[in-house]
């Protein structure tokens, strides 16, 4: 349309007449004369609307999504923080309080067997010098940890040191196969030596090809020369089998340690030896044996009238009693009666 002036007229017009109606459409309220072209439009124009804001309200949720995606991201990131946080806790609390079992338990061995002990935390696994079964822990000759030196731990012996750094030392483990340590069975001492044999059991070679071993006996190191580089009394585990002897000079065991090998964690290293051999005092307390109740047994007496009376005088029953309830006696006595009626019949007839 082309901009003239009766076209500013028109438009200016039909304003005029927009503001009209919507003046006369609220005085009018309810009854308001263009009510019924409100209908009229609402009826042909109301399915339109309604496809169009079908249409668009998914763009407008999408838009809205998008616009507070940011503040649910940042709930969300917050409250993984928090639980991931929470996960640490518990897990370090967890590992804490395994820590302090463990610490517990190895002071009480340290305790029992007089040791002098420097504790330290294995911090890596690995062949160092090229062993296959080693540790690394976080003392070393600052710490005045030496070569030689007897390494245990809350369940008995770990391994012995191999080599010193300033901060760090490594440790042979016992089930390495080149580890060999003498030891003395609990109570009858025979004597041997345990080598290591990996993730299988100990094999233990007796001095003496007749000793009398028996799985679940228990052996402690012997102990060597001033000390080093094991101190004697430490647990080393339990005979699991045993193999006859066969005429041999030695006899051989196998023994399962009482270290888990796989799972150290705080160990300590004995720095200073007890000044006695603390014998089997480390090993640990063995549960009592409970002995078998005894089974109670009851002595009768049978009577001549088949009455078995107990010892207090109580009568408990009767032989002649059958199986039923019935009287065997009772049965007995008539069959008796039957048999003697003939002879009664007999002395009648000689009295008549």
């Amino acid at each position: 349309m082309r901009d003239t002036r009766e076209s500013r007229l028109l438009l200016v017009l039909l304003i005029a007449i927009a503001f009209a109606l919507i003046t006369v459409d609220i005085r009018g309220g309810e009854g308001s004369p263009v009510d019924g072209a409100r209908q009229a439009a609402a009826t042909v124009f109301g399915p339109v609307e309604n496809g169009v804001a079908a249409a668009v309200d998914p763009v407008g949720n999408a838009i809205g999504a998008v616009r507070d995606s940011g503040n649910r991201h940042d709930r969300i990131s917050t409250l993984e923080k928090e639980n991931a946080a929470l996960k640490a806790k518990l897990g370090s609390d967890d590992r804490t309080n395994s820590r302090v079992r463990q610490l517990d338990a190895m002071l009480k061995n340290a305790g029992a067997g007089q040791y002098g002990i420097k504790g330290a935390e294995v911090i890596a696994i690995g062949a160092a010098q090229g062993f296959s079964w080693t540790v690394t822990i976080d003392a070393g000759s600052d710490d005045g940890i030496r070569r030689d030196m007897t390494v245990l731990n809350g369940e008995g012996l770990v391994g012995r040191v191999t080599n010193v750094g300033p901060s760090t030392a490594t440790v042979l483990l016992a089930n390495d196969p080149d580890f060999t340590v003498g030891t003395r069975m609990e109570k009858t001492d025979e004597l041997g030596f345990a080598t290591g044999q990996g993730s299988r059991p100990l094999s233990v070679q007796f001095l003496n090809g007749k000793a009398e071993v028996k799985a679940g006996d228990r052996l402690v190191t012997f102990g060597s020369s001033k000390d080093k580089p094991f101190v004697p009394g430490v647990p080393v585990g339990e005979v699991v089998r045993v193999d006859p002897s066969g005429g041999a000079l030695t006899r051989t065991v196998y023994v399962k340690p009482y270290v888990g090998f796989t799972k150290l964690d705080i160990v300590g290293v004995v720095v200073q030896a007890p000044r006695q051999d603390p014998r089997d005092t480390v090993l640990p307390k063995q549960p009592a044996k409970t002995k078998p109740k005894p089974t109670p047994t009851v002595t009768v007496t049978v009577q001549p009238n088949g009455d078995l009376v107990d010892g207090s005088g109580k009568v408990v029953g009767n032989i002649n009693e059958k199986p039923g309830g019935g009287d065997a006696g009772d049965a007995a006595g008539d069959q008796q009666g039957n048999a003697q009626q003939p002879d009664n019949a007999a002395d009648d007839q000689e009295q008549g």
